[in-house]
């Protein structure tokens, strides 16, 4: 899936270049945009008690993604089952170029610990996984 965003000078460093902190927030934004493309937004998951707890993240830095650039993010869902999903996320600058490259897992979480999510929205997210 793909989402598409500006980037102001509040996201930046003194640089002119995209804050570190800020990769997560906006990489936060297109999965959540993918979940409610999915009909399980997280506010539907919480209202089923369930939540993603994130576990590991791994960024890689490419190129610089700069102030007022047009961005496209784009996210799969690289493997998941009833209880973990790993999600791998790359964002574009306004010419194409590869910026960064994220790998995030997470854990499905209900009443603070690990549960199982139903077969009816495993495979609803299977859906997104990407061959």
């Amino acid at each position: 899936m793909e989402y598409k965003r500006k980037i102001y000078g509040y996201q930046c460093d003194i640089y002119g270049h995209l804050n570190n902190a800020n990769y997560l927030m906006i990489y936060e934004e297109a999965r959540s945009e993918l979940l409610m493309k999915l009909g399980y937004s997280l506010e539907k998951l919480k209202q089923m008690g369930l939540h993603i707890y994130l576990t590991r993240v791994e960024l890689k830095f490419k190129n610089a993604v700069l102030m007022e650039d047009n961005i496209i993010v784009k996210t799969t869902i690289a493997k998941i089952n009833r209880l973990h999903s790993t999600w791998q996320q790359q964002i574009y600058n306004s010419v194409g170029e590869l910026c960064n490259q994220a790998t995030i897992e997470g854990v499905f979480v209900k009443n603070g610990k690990p549960q199982r999510i139903s077969k009816e929205i495993l495979a609803k997210f299977t859906s997104f996984i990407e061959e």
